[in-house]
């Protein structure tokens, strides 16, 4: 693993910045030293993203955090996915300072650093990277769906959600990391940025992929998956959600993807989907995107609550309801787990 240090801007503990957020709750691609945040510097990364420490300090700037650590860092993470994908005139500066400081840039953003010209004249001059993690590949390397996916029988699990940003990723990440606990040996398929970022063997960027391979390029994860690590399980990461206007996904996940089995990430403090309170999109009732998840024929095994804007006393009274009139499994990821999740795909799925 490569030491690096996480830019937030001043958006850590928002939505926005969803990719920090993953790289500090685990990555096997890179080891966080430190987070540059301005709103929230002289804190402990933890105690703002989840309220525990995780030994990870945030400092204000990259020049501060230089002058106080002596730690040795190879790269600078952009670690907020700005509206648009496109890196703000006010954000510039720390990444033109890290580069100063001769620290190769990662970047999931859609504005390319690699094309900027400041960007690529400095990193030139400096001799480091930049590596823009989201530009699509060559067509002449991307796959067309074959139905070879359709042979795989080792069970597939897709985690989705009802909106954006409800945890679906961290939510798959316990659940493969549960399972490993108990000696199960499991892969999950990255489809963004963080989870490419977070080392995942097997995936592909699924919203840097033209849309006429998106499937071809997801089954050809899960092939190489199933060739290469012959896993007892294959978790697949859900992107958006099935009835989100400004940028739908999920049957891919269940059609092309061939999983059988749902686990579904609902946010009950939300009534609009993220970003789109101003058209009144109204995120679709648990019960009902249930049942368009299973017209596509595939089974909801599980669903997990995301906290936001949700009281415990809310959280516990949806969890009960939805158990005794589902009875499937339901947990609150963050606080409380995955191992009602991982209880029942060993006990229907596996066995």
């Amino acid at each position: 693993m490569k030491n690096a240090i996480v830019f937030t801007h001043n958006l850590l503990a928002e939505n926005f910045a969803k990719t920090a957020h993953g790289l500090l709750r685990g990555t096997e691609r890179f080891k966080i030293i430190a987070v540059i945040d301005s709103h929230h510097y002289g804190k402990d990364s933890g105690e703002v993203l989840e309220g525990r420490t995780n030994n990870i300090p945030i400092y204000k700037t990259v020049g501060e955090f230089f002058e106080n650590s002596d730690a040795q860092v190879e790269y600078c993470i952009v670690g907020v996915a700005f509206p648009g994908g496109v890196l703000p005139i006010e954000c510039r500066n720390e990444l033109v300072q890290a580069i100063k400081f001769k620290l190769s840039i990662v970047s999931g953003l859609h504005h390319y650093l690699s094309e900027d010209t400041e960007f690529k004249l400095l990193a030139e001059k400096n001799n480091v990277k930049l590596i823009d993690i989201r530009k699509p590949r060559p067509i002449s390397d991307l796959k067309f769906w074959t139905g070879k996916i359709l042979d795989v029988e080792i069970p597939i699990v897709a985690v989705l959600g009802t909106d954006c940003a409800v945890g679906k990723r961290t939510t798959a990440r316990f659940i493969m990391e549960n399972c490993l606990g108990k000696s199960i040996k499991t892969e999950l398929i990255y489809t963004g940025q963080t989870g490419w970022m977070q080392g995942y063997k097997h995936g592909f960027m699924f919203d840097a992929t033209p849309n006429d391979f998106v499937s071809g390029e997801l089954e050809n994860a899960v092939l190489e998956c199933v060739e290469q690590s012959a896993p007892d399980l294959i978790l697949l990461e859900g992107q958006s959600s099935l009835r989100n206007p400004s940028g739908p996904g999920g049957p891919e996940f269940i059609l092309s993807g061939n999983a059988k089995h749902v686990i579904l990430i609902h946010p009950i403090g939300r009534k609009y989907f993220v970003d789109l309170e101003e058209y009144g999109c109204k995120i679709p009732e648990l019960m009902d995107e249930i049942k368009l998840i299973e017209s596509f024929g595939s089974k909801v095994i599980g669903v997990g609550l995301n906290e936001e804007n949700a009281t415990v006393e809310l959280l516990n009274k949806h969890q009960a309801t939805i158990e005794n009139t589902l009875n499937i499994p339901v947990e609150v990821p963050l606080s409380n787990g995955v191992e009602k999740f991982v209880n029942y795909i060993i006990n229907n799925i596996l066995k």
